[in-house]
């Protein structure tokens, strides 16, 4: 009687190994779109909460926002009379980009922006002053 050997082909490895490459490859692949998406949120939620300090700035400080300088980062929103502290850290962008101020930011309007979106819009993120 012959003896069969137990174990595997060359060829039955190499197509294992190659299934297992293309699922590893399409996993990490949609993962890093995830995580790009993530960040991409909070950068917006980042701008929202930074318009919204803006806007009591300007309800709680005598109808005028912070005046900054364009393309400057934004500081922290602290009313000198009364003295409120309304957002005494600002957020930072998760790549650590401070958001700026783009243009008009002077008494009476902003528009605060994140210029670092990574899957939704290349060119940016920006929101106005609401009044």
């Amino acid at each position: 009687m012959k003896k069969f050997k137990k174990g595997f082909t060359l060829l039955e490895i190499l197509v294992v190994i190659a299934i297992i490459m293309i699922l590893v490859t399409m996993g990490t692949t949609s993962f890093a779109t995830a995580q790009r998406k993530a960040r991409d949120a909070k950068r917006k939620a980042d701008v929202r909460v930074i318009g919204q300090a803006m806007e009591q700035y300007y309800s709680v400080c005598g109808n005028a926002y912070p005046i900054i300088a364009n393309g400057a980062a934004v500081p922290a929103v602290i009313c000198t009379g009364p003295s409120i502290a309304i957002m005494p850290t600002v957020p930072l962008d998760p790549g650590s980009t401070p958001y700026k101020c783009n243009t008009g930011c002077t008494g009476s309007g902003y528009q605060i922006c994140s210029f670092t979106m990574e899957a939704e819009s290349p060119t940016g993120y920006c929101i106005n002053n609401q009044q």
